[in-house]
C-alpha cells in the first residue's frame, strides 16, 4: 500500500485510514457531515497527494497533449489550467484531468491516482510517434486542498501573493506557508471556493504544519476523502471509475463543454459521430422525493416501473438532507423534472431528474 508524505500526520490526528486507489489514505477525522458543513461554510484542508501529476516538455508538448485529450489545449495561456479528458479508442474515457500551462512548452497534467500507471501508458503510446518529453512526478509532488468560503482570508498571511485575484482555473506559481515556488491554483473540487496546493514532498508538513495554525482563527479542519466525495456530488462533479470510465462517453457523461471538435484527437471521427447522431443514454441528476439513500449500481425506473438505467454516484446530501444521485438513463427519460423511481432494497423510492448543481450557493 503507497502512502503520503503525511500518512502518520493524519494517524497521530486519529485520522480513520481506508485503502483508496493503492494509498492509505484518510476517510474522516470527526465524521462526514461535520466535515462537510466545515467546507461548505468556513475552511478544510485535504489531503490530496495521491492525486498523479505528468510534466509534459519541450517543442512537442501541445501537440501530444492535442492528441490524447478532448479540450483545445491550444487556447491555453501561461497561469491557466483546463478540465479535459482523455479518450479511449472504444468511445469511452481512460481518465480526466486537469491541464496546467506552467511556461511556454511546459505542461502539468493531474491526474486521478487509480489511473495514472494507465494514464501513463495510454500517453506514452500516442508519444512514440510525435517525441515529447515525458516525466512522471506523481511520486515527488504532494498536494493540499484548502477549500471553503474562508479560504482566502484564512491563508492570505501564508503568501505575498493576493490569493483573492487568483480567478476559477487559473494559478500562480509563488511563495506559500515560507515555500517558494509552489503552485497555488483555483481548482477546486468542491464548489464552496479556496485553492489547491502542489509542492514537493519534503516540504508538505512544514505547509501542512502551518495552514492549520494560520487558519486556526477561523475554524480550519482537516477534511478526509468521504466529504471530498459528498461536497463534489452536491455539485454533480464526475467521479472517476463511478460516473465515468472506460465504457462511458464524454458526451453521454455531459462533457461535450470539454470535447472540441475543431481538432483532430483519440477517436475524435467516431465521438463527432455520435454527437451528429445523439447518445442513447445521458448522465442525469435526481433528487429522492422521500426518505431513502441512492447507491451506485441501484437500479432507475420509469414510472411504470420499467428498468431505464443505473445509478453511478449516490447519497444523503448533508446540505439538504436529501437523497441526491447521478446515473445513466436511456434518452427519452432525460428530461429535467421528469419523475423515476430508484430502486432501493425491495423498495421503489419517487425521484425527479434535477437540474445540476444540487446545492446552489
Amino acid at each position: 500500500m503507497n502512502t503520503t508524505a503525511l500518512t502518520d500526520t493524519h494517524i497521530a490526528l486519529g485520522a480513520k485510514m481506508v485503502p483508496f486507489a493503492g494509498y492509505n489514505m484518510p476517510v474522516s477525522y470527526e465524521g462526514v457531515n461535520i466535515e462537510h458543513e466545515t467546507v461548505r461554510k468556513t475552511v478544510g484542508v485535504f489531503d490530496v497527494s495521491h492525486m498523479g501529476e505528468f510534466l509534459i516538455e519541450g517543442p512537442k508538448a501541445l501537440q501530444l497533449i492535442q492528441k490524447v485529450s478532448s479540450n483545445d489545449a491550444s487556447k491555453l495561456v501561461v497561469g491557466k489550467a483546463q478540465y479535459s479528458c482523455l479518450p479511449n479508442e472504444t468511445g469511452g474515457i481512460v481518465d480526466d484531468l486537469i491541464v496546467y500551462k506552467i511556461k511556454e512548452e511546459t505542461y502539468l497534467l493531474v491526474v486521478n491516482a487509480s489511473n495514472i500507471e494507465k494514464d501513463w501508458n495510454h500517453i506514452a503510446k500516442y508519444n512514440e510517434a510525435i517525441g515529447a518529453t515525458m516525466r512522471d512526478l506523481s511520486h515527488e509532488y504532494s498536494l493540499l486542498a484548502i477549500q471553503g468560503p474562508k479560504a482566502v482570508e484564512a491563508m492570505q498571511s501564508l503568501s505575498s501573493i493576493d490569493l483573492s485575484q487568483i480567478k476559477f482555473y487559473n494559478f500562480v506559481v509563488g511563495d506559500f506557508a515560507g515555500i517558494d515556488h509552489v503552485i497555488i491554483s483555483a481548482t477546486g473540487y468542491t464548489g464552496s471556493g479556496g485553492f489547491e496546493i502542489y509542492c514537493k514532498n519534503s516540504e508538505v508538513k512544514q505547509v501542512w504544519d502551518n495552514v492549520l495554525e494560520a487558519g486556526a482563527d477561523f475554524g480550519i479542519k482537516p477534511i478526509g476523502l468521504a466529504a471530498r466525495d459528498t461536497l463534489r456530488l452536491e455539485m454533480g462533479y464526475c467521479l472517476y471509475g463511478n460516473d465515468i470510465d472506460d465504457t462511458t462517453s464524454p458526451l453521454e457523461a455531459g462533457l461535450g463543454w470539454v470535447t472540441k471538435f475543431t481538432k483532430d484527437f483519440v477517436n475524435s471521427d467516431a465521438l463527432a459521430q455520435q454527437k451528429a447522431e445523439g447518445p442513447k443514454r445521458k448522465l442525469v441528476a435526481f433528487q429522492i422525493a422521500e426518505k431513502g439513500i441512492p447507491r451506485s449500481g441501484y437500479a432507475i425506473l420509469d414510472e411504470e416501473g420499467n428498468e431505464i438505467g443505473n445509478v453511478t454516484s449516490g447519497t444523503m446530501s448533508p446540505s439538504l438532507s436529501k437523497g441526491i444521485g447521478l446515473g445513466y438513463v436511456s434518452i427519452e427519460h432525460s428530461k429535467i423534472d421528469t419523475k423515476i423511481q430508484i430502486r432501493i432494497r425491495k423498495n421503489q423510492v419517487p425521484a425527479t431528474i434535477v437540474k445540476l448543481p444540487f446545492y446552489k450557493v
